[in-house]
């Protein structure tokens, strides 16, 4: 009797760490897919990825877009077959249950490496983002010039 107890254990231990496995395995193939549809052009793929409710929040203070605006801004830059590029340097992922959130380390030869967190739902059997949040990565030695910059495009 002992020993089937412990198998029993040995084997939902096994399950539940494959199942949380497989939902980082499946979180991590949305987000590398998401920015390989953004380099290469592919509107309708990368715009799949999202909920249908969900937002993007772009490196200036005004791009806070619904899904939808997101589309109408992104269509342009989409059209001639090549979005945006970034290249994931590190990811994490944490939570538990339906809702994830995550935070990467991204480089873009244009903005150098920038820092995308978002949060992802586990929607029908599949995982969609709901929110992205894009962010330059400044250095602390450059803050106060960049901070100063800010403030002066605020005043024009």
């Amino acid at each position: 009797m002992k020993y089937r107890k412990k198998l029993l254990l040995t084997s939902l231990f096994f399950i539940l760490n494959s199942n949380a496995s497989d939902h980082f395995n499946e979180i991590n193939a949305l987000l590398d897919g998401l920015h390989k549809d953004a380099h290469e052009g592919n509107y309708e793929t990368y715009f799949k990825r999202y909920t249908s409710d969900a937002f993007f929040l772009g490196t200036d203070k005004n791009e806070r877009w619904s899904i939808e605006e997101f589309k109408v801004y992104a269509e342009p830059a989409f059209s001639d077959g090549h979005g945006w590029t970034y290249k994931v340097v590190d990811r994490n992922i944490e939570g538990a249950g339906n809702t994830r959130w995550f935070d990467e380390i991204v480089f873009n030869k244009k903005l150098g490496h920038c820092r995308g967190t978002g949060v992802v739902q586990l929607i029908n059997g599949e995982w969609k983002i709901a929110h992205y949040a894009l962010t330059m990565l400044i250095p602390n030695s450059a803050a106060e010039e960049i901070g100063l910059i800010s403030i002066a495009a605020d005043t024009e």
